[in-house]
């Protein structure tokens, strides 16, 4: 399938009505537990997004469409959210989240990006030579990968009670190690 912004951004809108669906009103079994070790719970996943959300995709998106490979982006904190969130419910972060995500929308919207944007190109501290458009792509990417996260730490909850469906479940298999941009 070929990149194409309109198909791209209602992925993009969507994400926050989806994580409010799946998430809102459930007990905290539910959302603050992950899947062992250092994973990350879906309130965690939640507020990872969120830092992207302030730090990431559109400040990528302005250093690139203003400076090109001249600027290299900022890194990115993957584990910001875990001090950025500490007492914050659920519910704060659903209602964060959307806000931000709307926001950035619109902005993306006001760029009236054309064709030719999105082959121009930035530098990726880690990655090199990226264009508008891989950039684009991997915000959608990042978000449905993130919804997939959340539905296996979700469904891992139960993964001991399912008795002998588990290996019918592939959901319930080994976490993906990188998963988190």
């Amino acid at each position: 399938m070929n990149f194409s912004l309109s198909q791209a951004q209602p992925i993009l809108a969507r994400t926050p009505a989806t994580l409010a669906a799946l998430l809102t009103g459930l007990d905290d079994d539910w959302t603050y537990n992950n899947e062992g070790g250092e994973s990350w719970s879906p309130f965690d996943i939640l507020g990872h997004l969120i830092h992207g959300e302030k730090t990431d995709w559109m400040g990528r998106v302005q250093i690139l469409l203003d400076h090109g490979e001249a600027r290299v982006f900022e890194p990115f904190d993957r584990f910001a959210q875990f001090e950025a969130n500490r007492g914050r419910t659920l519910e704060e972060l659903l209602g964060e989240f959307a806000q931000l995500r709307r926001l950035n929308l619109q902005k993306l919207n006001l760029l009236e990006l054309e064709g030719e944007d999105f082959g121009r190109t930035g530098r990726h501290p880690a990655l090199g030579r990226v264009t508008l458009e891989e950039l684009l792509a991997t915000w959608v990417v990042h978000d449905l990968g993130h919804i997939a996260q959340i539905a296996r730490v979700m469904a891992k909850q139960y993964g001991d009670r399912v008795g002998p469906w588990q290996e019918y479940l592939s959901v319930l298999g080994d976490r993906v190690e990188k998963e988190s941009s």
